[in-house]
């Protein structure tokens, strides 16, 4: 089993900055699941994310001369990882987006870092959970509800299948944060590759037995989606999350769930020419107060 060597401390600028390009590549997924989903079957769609994102890595990692781990113990914890932080939330998301809109998906998936806080509070208490944190989570919060304006919870309710696989997607996501502490000895690609290889093995059966995916005929968009998805918004995204999990702790890590919302409206401002209402910069600025408080305390125990 290859040991990561010790990470040296870094500016904390560099650690925000990652933060932000996890949101940014997170937030792209719904984007891509939604376009995916239209000719590509949700279990199909996740196998092959999982595949091709876990073979891209292990890839990476033979040419880094990096080798995955070879005991039990290790791979038993990888397959809990892959379960609660790609198959469960995956499977969940897809099939909820062929159900409600990408913007609603966007802001009940963030509540991850609210499931992340009470778990850590209620259950693991792995790292200090401070008034810092908890006034993070709520401001946070209040800005995802500033940004997204109150006219996204008029579809509430319309599909609550739906609303509830996305926000037990993001209590998975929240779990996933924090049994990430197990890898922290780890190079954070072993566990990003890992992971993702045990959900695949999980997944291609099932998409063999649900789907038969031979007899598909995916639309170009879909494929594109898919390879994008894939690339950057899993296999990038998985070696930044595990990364950040030792550096900015469980709770630190998850709210980039909150940046991912004015990310994707300013896609959305940029390339589809919407409109951002005027309590949306409001919201903005609780969103970066918020990632700030989370984010921060958890410097120390980098």
């Amino acid at each position: 089993m290859t040991v990561a060597a010790a990470v040296q401390p870094r500016p904390l600028i560099i650690e925000l900055l990652l933060l932000a390009t996890l949101a940014t590549l997170w937030g792209a997924s719904y984007t891509f699941i939604k376009l995916g989903v239209q000719t590509i079957p949700p279990v199909t769609l996740i196998a092959a994310r999982t595949v091709i994102a876990g073979s891209l890595l292990l890839l990476i990692l033979r040419l880094r001369g990096i080798s995955l781990p070879r005991d039990a113990a290790t791979w038993r914890h990888l397959a809990i990882q892959a379960c609660i932080n790609s198959v469960l939330p995956f499977t969940l998301i897809a099939w909820a987006e062929t159900r409600i809109e990408a913007g609603l998906a966007t802001i009940l998936n963030a509540t991850t870092p609210i499931f992340a806080f009470l778990i850590t509070w209620a259950i693991t208490r792995h790292e200090a959970v401070s008034a810092r944190k908890l006034f993070g989570t709520i401001m946070g919060l209040g800005g995802v509800c500033l940004i997204i304006g109150v006219g996204v919870f008029t579809d509430l309710g319309n599909d609550l299948w739906g609303q509830l696989a996305m926000l037990l997607a993001s209590l998975s996501y929240g779990a996933a944060a924090i049994y990430g502490h197990n890898f922290k000895h780890l190079d954070s690609m072993v566990p990003a590759t890992g992971s993702l290889l045990c959900g695949a093995v999980m997944m291609v059966p099932l998409s063999l037995i649900v789907d038969q995916p031979w007899t598909l005929q995916p639309s170009q968009a879909s494929m594109l989606a898919l390879i994008g998805l894939s690339v950057f918004s899993t296999a990038l995204a998985f070696v930044i999350y595990f990364r950040l999990v030792r550096t900015l702790g469980s709770v630190g890590t998850t709210s980039q769930a909150y940046l991912r919302i004015p990310i994707g409206v300013g896609i959305g401002v940029v390339f589809l020419g919407e409109s951002l209402a005027g309590s949306a910069w409001i919201g903005l600025i609780f969103v970066i107060v918020g990632v700030a408080a989370m984010s921060l305390p958890a410097r120390s125990k980098a």
